[in-house]
């Protein structure tokens, strides 16, 4: 069997000031991208729109694609190449289309598709792909990814309160939250669309983050009991040390699917691969650098039975 970092004994939990400096330092990089690109920019399924893929037979002009579709009465649309030269994506999400869905969602893409026709020739391009969805739709699907993200934050400190104790559940919050808003200003970087996909993602990504969470505090639960006279500082580096061969494993893999999936797997699947390659990295980075330090500054706050440990602990950190 391949056994790799067996016996390490490596001080994490030493640098948890460092780790907060640096995220606290890349969350404002990533809001302050703002300045640059602008806020959040939503897909069709949370403002009303509509979209249409094409496929021509010959590379269009873009300019000329765009002009056609302002002629038809469709101010501000989206014209993106997606994947070959003969594929390109249309998006229409100005306010006056967005209303018009609201009489018959097929009618903005006719009066695209029409305009093109009339201006290319029939014949000229083939629609691979349309979606169309109302205002009221998208605000309803806005409002229940913001609800799925709050109960399953709810439901993560009940499943943790339950099985391990108050604490340890406070701490896999704390550190969820971080990885949920860490993700967000790197989405925020690159200047992701939110889509569907994205907020699939992010809720991968705060389950994952829980997982290697949980794998570490009950590592840590297991030591509390073996070594009882050991302080809950030495505790966690043991514990993060002892789960390191499985962690390095684990996430090397996952990793590597999801580099794959970022590089092989189009252009529709990308931003999933961006959010879960970064949620893998820093759902790891939180569960040594954020929950550990956590829990332990929680322990000294409101110690349990053997408060020598946690004196010991503090004077560690």
């Amino acid at each position: 069997m391949l056994r790799i970092l067996h016996d390490t004994k490596i001080d994490f939990i030493r640098h948890w000031r460092t780790a907060i400096i640096l995220t606290i330092a890349f969350v404002i990089a990533g809001f302050a991208s703002s300045v640059f690109n602008g806020w959040f920019h939503y897909s069709i399924e949370f403002t009303g729109g509509t979209l249409i893929q094409l496929e021509f037979k010959e590379a269009p002009d873009v300019a000329r694609l765009r002009a056609t579709i302002e002629r038809a009465g469709i101010a501000g649309a989206e014209i993106q190449q997606f994947g070959s030269a003969t594929a390109y994506t249309i998006k229409a999400q100005d306010a006056a289309a967005v209303a018009a869905q609201a009489a018959g969602a097929e009618g903005v893409a006719r009066r695209i598709t029409d305009a093109i026709t009339a201006d290319l020739g029939a014949g000229s391009f083939t629609v691979a792909d349309r979606m169309a969805v109302g205002p009221r739709v998208g605000s309803e699907l806005r409002r229940g990814a913001i609800i799925a993200i709050f109960i399953s934050f709810l439901v993560t400190l009940a499943y943790l309160a339950v099985r391990f104790e108050w604490r340890f559940g406070v701490a896999a919050v704390i550190a969820t939250a971080h990885d949920i808003v860490a993700t967000i200003a790197f989405i925020k970087m690159l200047d992701l669309e939110i889509s569907l996909t994205v907020i699939a993602a992010l809720l991968t990504v705060l389950g994952y983050s829980l997982n290697d969470t949980i794998i570490i505090f009950d590592r840590v639960r297991e030591n509390l009991k073996k070594h009882k006279r050991m302080s809950l500082y030495d505790i966690l580096n043991l514990s993060v040390n002892e789960t390191l061969p499985r962690s390095v494993l684990t996430h090397g893999t996952t990793i590597a699917a999801t580099m794959s999936l970022l590089f092989l797997g189009g252009d529709v699947i990308r931003p999933f691969a961006w959010v879960m390659t970064f949620g893998i990295f820093t759902g790891t980075f939180s569960s040594i650098f954020v929950a550990s330090p956590i829990l332990m500054w929680v322990e000294n706050k409101w110690p349990r039975e053997n408060e020598a440990r946690s004196q010991v602990a503090a004077a560690k950190a």
